[in-house]
């Protein structure tokens, strides 16, 4: 128990992935001159083009806003029993979902996101990693190992799922959990659509909780460009299947570049990829020499998980290897 204490507080350190003013005042070179593989972010993104004037100089009005929930009911097959919060990014709602019901335990199993165990940490909850517990936290699929969960782990008075890589196997969703009380499920935009930048998430649940956090989150949380862009992208359906396929035939090429070079798969998604191998930190230098940045963890001594290339990348990272 102690050693899970350990893990659990060491990742509400926030260790993310990214990093690059870091990574850049270590080994070199100029942003541009980087390739960022340390987050799990789709490299070919979303075209945001078709942006109005207005967008930029207006308050975002009711009808956007509208518009943008009814495209992600659509898109995700949201339960017409279950309320939709569009916020500036899932870490905006991850920080304040603690404060929906008074502190206790919260499970949150090891190794995951780590911005969850900090946020509860932060509004005076327990973290543990068994039951029984007043909240739980499950991240689906798991970042950084992709563990699919199921509708028997959805087993905490308030329940949050954190969906934010779902979105490259929709199947495997949960979100029919929020017609359930205390359900919370949470969609990031910045992941499938490439668009992290942008800053747009959603919490989607019953709408008691839905409208307890709106009240913690405020009025026009949501620019107008994510407004826009947002509702253009999830009404695309044609393009995130064409972006389903092309994300899997990368992740396969990446583990086959990576393995051949002696790494073990450990998982991971379509988006991102973990790997088993002898030294995390010297395949992390070895690849910065070549100004590529990786991830690895203050948890662990042997994982390294890397994100998919763009198009340009692919011979940069066979290169560096």
């Amino acid at each position: 128990m102690a050693d899970t204490i350990g893990i659990l507080h060491r990742q509400a350190e926030r260790d993310h992935g990214g990093g690059l003013d870091h990574a850049i005042s270590v080994y070199g070179g100029d942003r541009t001159d980087w390739i960022d593989l340390s987050t799990g972010i789709n490299p070919h993104p979303y075209d945001v083009a078709g942006l109005k004037h207005s967008d930029w100089t207006s308050l975002p009005d009711n009808d956007a806003f509208s518009r943008l929930c009814d495209a992600a009911r659509s898109f995700w097959s949201i339960p017409d029993s279950a309320s939709i919060l569009p916020a500036p990014g899932a870490s905006a709602i991850i920080a304040r979902l603690p404060a929906l019901v008074p502190p206790g335990h919260v499970r949150i199993t090891t190794p995951t996101y780590n911005e969850h165990a900090a946020a509860f940490l932060a509004h005076g909850w327990s973290v543990k990693e068994s039951s029984p517990a007043q909240a739980r936290v499950i991240v689906h699929p798991n970042n950084p190992d992709g563990r699919i969960w199921q509708e028997a782990d959805v087993d905490a008075p308030l329940t949050v799922i954190d969906e934010s890589f779902c979105d490259i196997c929709p199947k495997a969703t949960l979100i029919n959990q929020t017609e359930r009380p205390g359900v919370v499920v949470l969609k990031s935009f910045g992941k499938f659509w490439g668009l992290a930048g942008l800053r747009l998430g959603f919490a989607v649940g019953q709408p008691d909780l839905i409208t307890r956090l709106n009240e913690l989150i405020g009025p026009w949380a949501v620019s107008g460009p994510a407004l826009r862009i947002g509702e253009k992208a999830l009404r695309d359906v044609k393009w995130a299947e064409e972006t389903r396929t092309k994300l899997s035939c990368d992740a396969d090429r990446l583990d086959k570049l990576i393995c051949d070079k002696g790494a073990r798969l450990l998982g991971g998604t379509d988006l991102f990829r973990l790997y088993h191998v002898s030294d995390a930190t010297a395949w992390q230098s070895k690849l910065a020499h070549s100004q590529i940045w990786s991830r690895i963890f203050p948890y662990s001594t042997n994982f390294l998980r890397l994100g998919l290339p763009n198009k340009r990348g692919w011979d940069r990272l066979e290169g560096a290897l």
